[in-house]
């Protein structure tokens, strides 16, 4: 081997070493360096533990401070808590203490009053039994000086005072009713004349005839009808006579009763208008025309009571007002008449100083029995008919009185039942108000159909013509064809009997049976 060669392998052989050298020393610089970091690290994470128990401790002893704190104010407020209820039983008990003694001192009081009224009782006692021996002593001595009895004394001073007192009250009640009427006769007469001068109605001729304008001449005809049968059915449905004369386009509806014949003008216009005329549209028609009549009475007894200024009235009384529309009383409309009274009687209750709203009511209502007294089955004048619907729909006793009074059938019991007196004389008695043709002509045609309705079997009863004829429809399941004779001459004897009328009257019995049914 060449010295250059072996200078390399030195070479080689003193590089290796320096490294090996180089690398244990660069391993032993970096343990040193990492056991001194991780001794920092222990030191650091001891005086991170140890700061972290001393945090421990320090929060611990706060939260036990706080804790203590807490438990003591808790301890403070039920301590105070304890001691005002304890100082409100011991106010409670003073309280109590004080009322007991309260009470104790006034049952003393009272039996000390008891004491003393014992006490004053029995000296009252006593002093009643002296004053009664001292009277009894009194009047033995007036005995004894006068020489009468008691008894005889006091009816001679009675008498003798009586007497006296007897003249000098005739003297004074002749002085005193003198005068009262003197002063009742003048207020009397301006209360009157002032109440006639404010109250200002309408007066309304009834008549028994309405009259139905045609389109023409040849519309009489289609209401004959083949062999007369619409007519006939027209009649027969509403029980007024039609009258087909000469003149031009016109027919007259004749009838006492002014429903019928409303209802009969106004399905006898529908019918008119409708064109179709025949039995059953005329059926159909009457019966329209009396939902109609309802309803017109319905509206009329509202307006009635509106114009009245009247409230809070049963509907049905309501309804009742305005039937009275279609009733007369010699030949007054009754609405009319009850609307003038209504109107003065709270006129008259205005200038004595009394309830208007009370007085207009009472002499709305005072003729309410007129609006059914006409109806079958209704007993009794028209004063006790209202009387009754009035308590049937509660009015008060100050109305039922002044409608039982208005005709003098009872005493009138408050001064709204004599306004109500004098209201309906003033509106009966002034000029034009009445005629006395009218009146007896509708009884005299009610009194015809009144003895017919009397008869069994009987349904109902028209009278017409003037009461020259009366139509009697009877139940033909209790009426046969033969029962019929008799039943006519019975009706006809009994009018005979009971009513004087000029000429002669027709007795008309009408027997139907009818037979319905339905396709399916």
């Amino acid at each position: 081997m060449s010295d250059e060669a072996i200078k390399y392998v030195i070479f080689a052989v003193i590089l290796v070493v320096a490294i090996l050298v180089t690398w244990f020393l660069a391993i032993a610089y970096r343990k040193n360096v990492a056991e001194a970091k991780l001794g920092k690290a222990e030191d650091k994470a001891r005086e991170i533990i140890d700061e972290a128990l001393k945090a421990a401790e320090a929060k611990k002893r706060e939260t036990l401070l706080e804790a203590k704190e807490e438990a003591m104010k808790t301890k403070n407020e039920i301590d105070k808590e304890v001691k005002d209820r304890r100082n409100e039983l011991q106010r409670m008990e003073k309280r109590v203490l004080s009322r007991e003694e309260n009470l104790d001192r006034k049952t003393e009081a009272v039996e000390k009053k008891e004491a003393s009224l014992s006490r004053k009782e029995a000296e009252l006692t006593k002093l009643k039994q002296e004053v009664s021996d001292l009277e009894a002593k009194r009047t033995q001595e007036l005995e004894r000086i006068s020489g009468l009895t008691s008894e005889q004394a006091k009816e001679y001073l009675l008498k003798t005072v009586e007497d006296e007192v007897k003249h000098e009250t005739a003297v004074m009640i002749k002085e005193l009713e003198t005068r009262a009427k003197e002063e009742a006769d003048k207020k009397a007469k301006d209360y009157v004349v002032t109440a006639i001068q404010k109250c200002a109605v309408d007066h309304v001729s009834e008549t028994t005839i309405s009259l139905v304008q045609l389109p023409n001449d040849e519309m009489k005809g289609r209401i004959i009808g083949r062999e007369g049968r619409n007519i006939r059915t027209l009649e027969t449905m509403t029980g007024v006579d039609l009258i087909i004369d000469d003149t031009p386009e016109a027919v007259l509806l004749s009838s006492f009763d002014p429903v019928r014949r409303e209802v009969a003008r106004i399905a006898l216009e529908k019918l008119i208008v409708d064109g179709r005329i025949h039995p059953a549209r005329i059926e159909e028609m009457v019966e329209k025309a009396q939902k109609e009549v309802e309803t017109m009475m319905r509206e009329e007894g509202e307006a009635a009571t509106l114009e009245v200024g009247v409230h809070g009235l049963h509907p049905e009384l309501i309804r009742l007002l305005g039937k009275m529309k279609f009733r007369t009383s010699y030949g007054q409309n009754a609405l009319k008449h009850s609307i003038e009274v209504a109107h003065l009687s709270g006129l008259l209750a205005g200038e004595l100083g009394l309830d208007v709203r009370v007085a207009k009511r009472a002499g709305l209502l005072h003729d309410i029995g007129k609006s059914i007294d006409h109806d079958a089955g209704m007993e009794g004048s028209h004063v006790s008919i209202g009387v009754d619907l009035c308590r049937k729909y509660k009015e008060s006793a100050t109305i039922i009185n002044a409608v039982e009074a208005h005709h003098g059938d009872v005493e009138p019991q408050s001064l709204i039942a004599c306004i109500v007196q004098a209201a309906d004389a003033i509106s009966a008695a002034r000029p034009g108000a009445r005629r006395e043709t009218l009146e007896t002509y509708t009884t005299r045609l009610k009194s015809l159909e009144d003895i017919a309705n009397g008869f069994k079997g009987v349904d109902k009863t028209f009278a017409i013509q003037a009461g020259r004829e009366i139509r009697v429809m009877v139940v033909p399941e209790q009426v046969t064809d033969a029962d019929m004779v008799l039943l006519a001459r019975d009706i006809s004897k009994k009018i005979e009997s009971e009513l004087e009328y000029p000429g002669t009257i027709k007795v008309n019995l009408i027997r139907e049976s009818r037979v319905t049914d339905y396709a399916k």
